[in-house]
């Protein structure tokens, strides 16, 4: 049974004012779950959600990656990537084959995966203008910055 709640963005900002949570690691995973939700109810219009969007875009970039490199380079437990993989290997939008190493699987985007990714660009792009719009300029370069930071803090930590 799934129970959906809906309530004015005022009041949920003052919700969120009054239970400020002290702990950064629970702060930031709020904020992540809140900013996830904005990129998913977009691209879930190309039929996507963020994480695969994320792993072909990367699969764009890099033309042919291994688990290993994807995993680092998304901060995902191996777990995760597999299932997420799973799903993008399923719908055809991804290719594997083995590497120099029996074990080593490459990943490769197809050409339905370029479409995809083409397809579900535009709605990217508007969860990303949805989010700099509230937060202006300014806010979107600090926010930017911070984040780049606190990911380097936390891998040395």
């Amino acid at each position: 049974m799934y129970i959906h709640i809906q309530c004015d963005q005022r009041h949920l900002k003052s919700t969120l004012q009054q239970h400020f949570l002290t702990c950064a690691c629970q702060n930031l995973r709020r904020v992540t779950r809140v900013v996830t939700r904005i990129y998913d109810q977009e691209l879930r219009k190309a039929g996507l959600e963020i994480t695969q969007f994320g792993l072909l875009t990367a699969l764009a970039a890099t033309g042919e990656a291994n688990q290993k490199r994807l995993s680092a380079g998304f901060a995902m437990d191996s777990t995760t990537l597999t299932r997420t993989v799973g799903l993008l290997l399923k719908q055809g939008w991804v290719r594997v084959r083995r590497g120099r190493d029996r074990r080593e699987r490459l990943f490769r985007l197809t050409e339905g995966g370029k479409r995809k990714m083409a397809e579900a660009q535009p709605f990217w792009e508007w969860a990303e203008q949805r989010l700099q719009r509230e937060l202006g300029d300014a806010g979107w370069k600090i926010m930017k910055q911070t984040v780049s930071r606190i990911t380097e803090a936390a891998l040395v930590a």
